[in-house]
């Protein structure tokens, strides 16, 4: 028995992470093409092409043109994510925390145009998804912002408003300017956005005189 086990020959090791890089490749490449063509434009075939592999090696990954797409935009909405997530590392202070939040946010999608591209084209070939990606993962992930919100109130350093009522108009200011600075070619930097934004936001639009008239009459 030792003798044959000696003979039999190693097989070849497999390259620890080669099929979660070959994913991201694939997935890289998708993005790119779904992009600039469009679901329906896009063949399989073509995303093949642009990795120099068979066909069959995108199919092994991703079993129809669907799950590729939906993967693409997956993987985009996680990028956002992580991106968001470096960019308030190691930050402890709560309102510096949404600063850089909006801030890195803006800049994902400054970086990453084609991201809001496939966004476009989810709405436009899958109507009958009863939330997109982008906000299926949003409700995952928004808990945490919300306790951060409910710390900043109970310290009374924010209005007593519904934290879902906060996180809702700054999410909505946010996803509607990726799409106008995308359709309208906008080349304002990410960096005077995110502080006309934290303008408003934190600071609103009214004087300290007016704002104080206004909370006489209610």
């Amino acid at each position: 028995m030792e003798a044959t086990d000696a003979k039999r020959k190693p097989g070849r090791p497999r390259e620890e992470g080669l099929a979660l890089r070959r994913r991201e490749e694939i997935l890289e490449a998708a993005t790119i093409i779904f992009a600039k063509l469009g679901y329906r434009l896009t063949d399989i075939q073509l995303v093949a092409n642009h990795l120099d592999v068979a066909k069959g090696t995108i199919y092994h990954y991703f079993p129809s043109k669907e799950q590729l797409f939906l993967g693409a935009v997956d993987r985009g909405v996680k990028r956002l994510h992580i991106a968001v997530e470096a960019g308030v590392h190691e930050i402890s202070e709560p309102l510096e925390r949404i600063e850089k939040a909006i801030r890195a946010y803006l800049q994902f999608f400054s970086e990453h145009p084609e991201i809001v591209e496939l966004f476009i084209h989810e709405r436009s070939e899958f109507r009958d998804r009863k939330r997109s990606t982008y906000f299926e993962h949003r409700d995952r992930t928004i808990g945490a912002w919300h306790q951060l919100m409910q710390g900043l109130i109970a310290e009374g350093r924010c209005r007593n408003i519904p934290v879902e009522r906060v996180s809702t108009v700054i999410n909505d200011v946010l996803y509607g300017t990726i799409f106008t600075n995308y359709f309208t070619g906008r080349k304002t930097s990410f960096e005077a956005q995110a502080h006309d934004v934290l303008d408003i936001v934190f600071h609103g639009i009214l004087s300290d005189r007016e704002r104080g008239e206004r909370m006489k009459e209610e």
